[in-house]
């Protein structure tokens, strides 16, 4: 099990209810802070004076206030700490449900589980921990393994997310090619967008842009 973690969240009712669960589970060092700029200098003191955390435990989202920091979000904060500490097991918590997203935590930031906020979070939490102390596989709740099943969220990449996003908004197609050039997102011309869409309609089955933003909707695309 482990022996020193760090909890990162700035709603203290979170904090609480997390050290509880994790002094009930034989934890004997549980430290937490409010932003991810102390995070990162925590974990970086505690290496340095050679007794390291060996689980971190972070939300995605930070509120901001009065203080200037240079890490504003869970996701900065665990690229920065993945890139010192590539060993370093972490546990993202978040109400962020969109599938996409939750995946790229795993495949791209590096996180070894997630946990969905919640009326759950701390029974899922401790699952979490205990699954990650002692197998060598990322966690999810049941209700969200299908993440790593779905095909579609491995085809569809951030150019079409952002095409359905401004769909959604209510830009019309005939109008995206100069709202692209505007937001300097490439390929811009409007044969590439109308093509991107078609692919996306047939892909989904969509039979309108309407039922396609739908569709992306329901999916947590969106």
């Amino acid at each position: 099990m482990f022996r020193k973690v760090l909890i990162v969240d700035d709603i203290d009712f979170n904090d609480v209810a997390a050290v509880s669960v994790l002094k009930e589970m034989g934890i004997p060092q549980i430290d937490f802070t409010k932003y991810c700029d102390d995070a990162l200098l925590k974990i970086k003191k505690a290496a340095l004076d050679e007794v390291p955390y060996d689980l971190l435990i972070t939300d995605l989202s930070f509120k901001a206030d009065h203080r200037t920091t240079l890490l504003s979000s869970g996701e900065a904060l665990i690229d920065a700490v993945k890139g010192i500490f590539p060993d370093l097991k972490i546990i993202a918590f978040s109400i962020e449900d969109k599938s996409y997203r939750i995946k790229a935590l795993f495949e791209q930031s590096g996180v070894h589980g997630f946990v969905m906020k919640g009326r759950n979070t701390m029974v899922e939490l401790r699952k979490a921990v205990e699954a990650i102390a002692t197998q060598d596989i990322p966690y999810l709740p049941t209700d969200l393994q299908f993440i790593f099943q779905e095909k579609l969220v491995n085809e569809i990449d951030d150019y079409d997310i952002q095409l359905l996003e401004y769909l959604s908004k209510g830009v019309s197609q005939e109008a995206m090619e100069s709202v692209f050039k505007e937001a300097g997102i490439t390929p811009n011309s409007k044969s590439t967008i109308e093509k991107r869409i078609g692919k996306l309609k047939i892909y989904f089955r969509a039979l309108n842009t309407t039922h396609l933003v739908s569709i992306a909707k329901d999916l947590g695309l969106i």
